[in-house]
């Protein structure tokens, strides 16, 4: 998938949940910044 399709599928479904970036990132045990740059497209993997 690529990066900003998959950012925007975060997107969708962390705000589906009703979930914060915060929120996410605290779940799967990240930084705020980490999911920031998953939905921005800026993820280096």
């Amino acid at each position: 998938m690529e990066k900003e399709k998959f950012g925007n599928f975060v997107t969708l479904l962390r705000k589906e949940q009703g979930m914060t970036q915060k929120d996410l990132a605290e779940r799967l045990c990240l930084t705020d910044k980490a999911v920031s740059k998953w939905e921005r497209g800026d993820s280096h993997s």
